[in-house]
């Protein structure tokens, strides 16, 4: 497959009609949210970066536990304020959400914004008691899928606490990444795949997870899901006919919506 156009095969926009909207969509929904929640704790620091931030929304009552949602972007874009809007449906759900920030490539390396992530998760646990359940988009499940890896830079005390993860259009083997044109930023190097590609590492005994991804979306993206699952004896494949990349995500706006429900783990009847 030396000839196999890598870079294409990770390319989401081109394919998604009309794709240049929805950032700016992302962005007002999360702007009208933060407004509709005056008192979320923003930008609460885990770290001495600028990036090293997390947002905490609270539900009206003690939360049944904490669920954490990390971005995407390929580890080169974006920032937490652009998806405030999907702590909707876990919160209305009686879940306290956290979503963290992070450093970005070229700053930070892979492993470092593991780090990030497994300090943002330890912050807002200590603020929040429960069970703790994480999901993250593209970039975002790669983040989630890892810290439920047996070598994590998840801390012990919220890992104890860990009770489920949904990685939502994930990258779980960085190795096809090293081909694209992407990687002149992210500079992943063979033994930065080999150690953070979650499908390459041995999960956390018990912890469920679920690989989520649209039906519409890039075959890549439709294997890295498989991989996971494949390679995992808890994790579960979900296909979520007529999806793709950008809007599969936009259930988790929706309290009952059944992502929401794989998010927050209430995936039978009320």
């Amino acid at each position: 497959m030396d000839d196999f156009d890598w870079t294409d095969a990770y390319e989401n926009g081109a394919y998604i009609p009309d794709a240049a909207s929805y950032p700016p969509a992302w962005q007002a929904a999360a702007e009208a949210f933060r407004a509709e929640h005056p008192d979320a704790e923003l930008d609460l620091a885990y770290g001495t970066h600028e990036r090293q931030r997390l947002d905490l929304f609270r539900p009206d009552g003690p939360p049944a536990g904490l669920a954490v949602f990390v971005h995407g972007g390929y580890w080169m874009k974006f920032d937490k304020s652009l998806w405030s809007h999907l702590a909707r449906g876990a919160l209305a759900r009686g879940w306290a959400v956290a979503l963290p920030g992070y450093r970005l490539a070229p700053e930070a390396r892979l492993s470092w914004i593991a780090e990030d992530i497994g300090r943002a998760i330890d912050l807002a646990a200590s603020h929040v008691d429960g069970p703790v359940r994480l999901a993250g988009h593209s970039a975002g499940g790669h983040l989630v899928a890892r810290m439920a890896c047996q070598l994590s830079p998840l801390p012990a005390a919220p890992r104890l606490r860990l009770a489920g993860v949904l990685s939502i259009s994930g990258l779980h083997d960085l190795h096809p990444l090293r081909r694209t044109a992407m990687n002149d930023t992210l500079a992943i190097d063979d033994a930065e795949a080999d150690a953070e590609s979650p499908a390459l590492l041995t999960p956390i005994p018990g912890v469920p997870v679920t690989a989520w991804v649209g039906a519409d979306e890039r075959p890549e993206f439709l294997r890295q899901a498989r991989l996971l699952s494949d390679a995992w004896p808890d994790c579960r494949e979900e296909i979520d006919p007529g999806r793709h990349h950008f809007d599969v995500i936009a259930g988790l706006e929706v309290p009952d919506s059944p992502i929401t429900r794989a998010f927050v783990g209430e995936t039978g009847a009320d």
